[in-house]
């Protein structure tokens, strides 16, 4: 999950909020739907990630099947989905890339299903790894969404390309991070050095 908080400028819920349905392998992208203003968008899946979680998937696909076979598996919908089409929650498609490890009920229908990890038990994770690295600046989650856009502009990428990716409506939002931009100052010549002899 961190990993695609990282090399994919996901927000911590986005990464949460994952359906088997928004990742395409084949062209390596991730599909955001309902970020922040809830507006949907096309983000970066790591090529390295690939084998991760077409494993991941694997598992998480065993578990859902047992799941069918218990007479469970259902994953919450959208309101709107759910009332239009009612047995689509149990389909592959709709399940949660990160599933909780318990079922629960649903507020909504009074149905057992199975949600997404809990926020706390990433962030929790984040707190722990860092402790654990002995780092002593504050890290969470949405430490690895300012490292994807800061390193990406770093690497000389279009802001504009950057402000996509990362789903700023606004293109003022996306140069905040330039601010944090390592410009290193030992790649910089005076040019007083530049002059002969």
């Amino acid at each position: 999950m961190v990993s695609l908080l990282y090399g994919a400028g996901l927000r911590l819920n986005e990464c949460l909020s994952l359906r088997v349905k928004d990742i395409d392998f084949s062209g390596c992208k991730l599909i955001v739907r309902h970020g922040k203003g809830n507006k949907d968008r096309v983000t970066l899946m790591p090529q390295r990630l690939k084998p991760v979680l077409i494993e991941h998937l694997e598992k998480i696909k065993a578990m859902h099947t047992h799941d069918l076979a218990k007479g469970l598996g259902e994953a919450p919908l959208p309101q709107a989905l759910a009332g239009k089409y009612p047995k689509a929650g149990y389909s592959w498609a709709w399940q949660f890339v990160f599933p909780s490890t318990n079922c629960c009920q649903d507020l909504y229908t009074g149905r057992t299903v199975r949600y997404h990890v809990h926020e706390k038990t990433l962030q929790r994770a984040v707190k722990d790894a860092t402790r654990r690295a002995g780092i002593a600046k504050p890290v969470g989650c949405h430490t690895f969404r300012h490292a994807f856009a800061t390193h990406l502009l770093e690497s000389g990428h279009n802001i504009r390309v950057v402000q996509e990716l990362m789903g700023h409506k606004d293109v003022e939002t996306t140069m905040r991070y330039t601010h944090v931009m390592n410009n290193s100052l030992a790649a910089v010549r005076s040019p007083a050095d530049m002059l002969p002899g």
